[in-house]
């Protein structure tokens, strides 16, 4: 009958199947990934991230945590945070604690405010914490890290030295609450050709606060 009937499901996967559970009416196969197309796929990804990913995106390329956690066991990958990976042998990077921040944060998050002045390297900022700006409700919270919520239109938002940062111009206007930083990383700015005048004036001439 159709309720005796032995049925077959796949977990999702590429490869070669193999047998991980049998019941009376139904056999699980697991697809086991080549290696070579796990780690491929996982370095394309944080070879783009300074070598750092989430478990979120690994999930997207149809890497699971089980997989992630294998190769953690290997000495490919280093777990740095909760949900939070990086490739072991990759090259170190002096902003590696503010990615993986982002990374924590999830989409959408960028580098901001006095962070992204170090960044840059404007107005020898040296912030006491990693500021990261989030343009939705986040409700996480980490000694040494502070959450900014603000809309984040694309035009405010690049990528420096790997790390996904808030512009130059957005990142003075951020400052403003400092002003004596604001003008002297807006001065840096001008001179080493990351803001023009015409758009500092243009952002002066519509918030004169």
């Amino acid at each position: 009958s159709p309720s005796s009937r032995r049925r077959q499901r796949r977990l999702v996967g590429l490869g070669d199947d193999w047998e991980c559970w049998r019941g009376a009416n139904v056999i699980v196969t697991m697809t086991l990934m080549p290696e070579k197309w796990v780690l491929d796929r996982l370095y394309s990804l944080a070879d783009a991230q300074i070598g750092y990913f989430s478990t979120s995106q690994a999930e997207e390329l149809g890497i699971d945590r089980r997989y992630l956690s294998h190769h953690v066991d290997s000495g490919n990958l280093e777990r740095v945070g909760r949900g939070v990976y990086r490739l072991l042998n990759y090259p170190s990077h002096p902003f590696e604690d503010v990615m993986a921040t982002i990374l924590w944060v999830g989409d959408g998050a960028v580098a901001s405010h006095e962070t992204a002045l170090a960044i840059y390297g404007l107005a020898d900022a040296m912030p006491a914490v990693i500021h990261i700006t989030v343009p939705r409700r986040f409700r996480g919270s980490r000694p040494g890290v502070l959450i900014h919520r603000a809309p984040q239109p694309a035009d405010d938002v690049t990528v420096r030295d790997g790390i996904p940062v808030t512009t130059p111009l957005r990142t003075i206007l951020d400052a403003v609450s400092d002003p004596s930083v604001a003008a002297a990383a807006a001065e840096e700015a001008l001179e080493r050709g990351l803001i023009r005048v015409s758009q500092l004036r243009r952002v002066v001439e519509q918030r004169p606060d």
